[in-house]
């Protein structure tokens, strides 16, 4: 088989991470498209049959909609009817929003082919269960949950969801800290061991650790007794880092860093890598790696201008990519059961700031500045 080289490979794998990107948009985003239809009006032109169905004295609720793609100031407060669920939905009372990277990038129209406005944003939410539909039976109305994935967009007042992707939130966890479980700790459990299969007693290096998902990937991993470094990009990120319990902590923005993560691992380098930023860090995750080491791509905003194969092939490593919304129903419910079994103890989403739905504009800037993430975003409706 012969090489791709060039400019012509680079296309290949935008192609090819493009297909993917927009394969799992078009499955989280299907049911919060209105597809030209004003969301006052019911988003008549929904894509799924209980999405069409709403609450039969067409109470209003706010909601932050997206009309146009565009910079954050797309975002706008809108008042829309409340949804009603469908078999196997719930509809949920929110309390909370989590606040999430991709939303910035959906919003900005990079994914116009397959998201079109007017839509609500959003998938990550926690609260109380407003209404249940029929065939539910996990949760009744007035319990507390979080939900991973909305029938209707998560930046509003009210939303509905698949009962299987709605858990319990435990009591020991506030509403803010339930929403901003969903991307991060799935992505954490399926980087490291749906896709790294991480064992007990190996290194895993964690870059961009003050984040919500690095948050989630450092208590996800000690709560599996891996070791962990962590890097961040300030003294007040790398203090978060070590205090959510990370072995070694480097600051990633420092000449050099790279260099103490291997002598951090006596040498032998790290097992596994969770790499937030591909195009700027995988040639040198390939000089620290371990022997059959295996680096894990969740992030990348760019390509890698005449990158050498073979620096994989003396350490056997393994370079893998991984979208969460392409899981597997099974995938899911592995990472929910295993999210949901740590509630109790290991499981605290760090909150860095929270948001009114007034304030959804903010929120998308703050998220997509370079300041350095020191945990989780949320918006929440009531403030």
């Amino acid at each position: 088989m012969s090489l791709l080289k060039g400019t012509k490979a680079r296309t290949v794998v935008l192609k090819t991470a493009l297909v993917f990107q927009l394969y799992f948009l078009q499955l989280t985003f299907a049911t919060n498209s209105c597809d030209g239809a004003s969301i006052r009006e019911g988003c008549s032109e929904h894509t799924t049959e209980s999405s069409n169905k709403y609450s039969n004295d067409m109470a209003e609720m706010k909601a932050v909609r997206v009309d146009e793609f565009g910079d954050e100031s797309k975002l706008k407060l809108v008042t829309a009817p409340v949804p009603a669920p469908g078999d196997n939905e719930v509809l949920i009372r929110i309390e909370a929003i989590g606040v999430n990277p991709v939303e910035v990038m959906i919003r900005s129209g990079m994914f116009g082919d397959m998201v079109k406005p007017p839509y609500v944003p959003g998938t990550d939410v926690a609260g109380v269960v407003e209404e249940v539909g029929a065939g539910v039976s996990k949760v009744k109305k007035g319990d507390r949950v979080y939900a991973i994935k909305t029938g209707t967009g998560a930046y509003a007042e009210l939303c509905t969801s698949p009962a299987d992707y709605v858990s319990p939130l435990h009591d020991r966890l506030s509403f803010s800290q339930g929403a901003a479980i969903g991307l991060p700790y799935t992505v954490a459990h399926k980087g490291l061991f749906i896709r790294a299969h991480a064992k007990k007693g190996e290194t895993v290096l964690i870059h961009g650790a003050s984040g919500g998902v690095g948050v989630a990937a450092i208590q996800t991993a000690k709560a599996h007794d891996l070791t962990v470094i962590g890097t961040a990009g300030s003294a007040e990120g790398m203090a978060l880092v070590k205090s959510q319990g990370a072995d070694f902590v480097f600051n990633h923005r420092e000449e050099g860093y790279m260099d103490k993560v291997k002598e951090a691992t006596g040498g032998k380098g790290v097992n596994v890598i969770l790499e937030m930023l591909a195009n700027k860090n995988l040639v040198a995750d390939l000089g620290i790696v371990a022997s059959k080491g295996r680096i894990v791509v969740i992030g990348n905003k760019g390509t890698i201008p005449e990158f050498n194969p073979s620096l994989t092939m003396g350490v056997e490593a393994d370079i893998m990519g991984m979208v969460i919304q392409v899981s597997s129903h099974d995938e899911y419910m592995e990472m929910l059961k295993a999210i949901n079994d740590g509630q109790g103890s290991w499981v605290t989403p760090h909150i860095a700031k929270e948001y009114s739905l007034e304030q959804a504009s903010q929120a998308h800037k703050d998220i997509s500045s370079d300041a350095g993430s020191k945990g989780k975003l949320i918006i929440k409706p009531k403030l």
